[in-house]
């Protein structure tokens, strides 16, 4: 089973709201999930972005892959630079 650290669109038309989710990749964009480890609101100003980065570390740990816009949204929340590190052994 692959597993992928996406996005899961939520809100009203016209007023996206984004949840940072883990999900097997054959699974709909918003079908059943595994976890939810953030949110992501774009629509904020600035872009609002909320993320359990001790979790999203974990289920990268066990393999999970995030997609290219994940990847650049837990980039700016830190999330990318903390788990390099950590991998690096500083």
């Amino acid at each position: 089973m692959a597993v992928k650290i996406r996005l899961k669109r939520m809100g009203a038309k016209k007023a996206p709201f984004y949840r940072i989710v883990v999900a097997d990749s054959r699974s709909p964009r918003d079908g059943k999930v595994i976890d939810q480890v953030g949110t992501y609101n774009p629509c904020a100003n600035p872009a609002e972005i909320k993320v359990d980065a001790d979790l999203t570390i974990e289920w990268f740990k066990k393999g999970a892959i995030p997609t290219d816009t994940v990847k650049n949204i837990l980039s700016k929340a830190g999330v990318m630079e903390k788990y390099h590190n950590m991998r690096q052994g500083k």
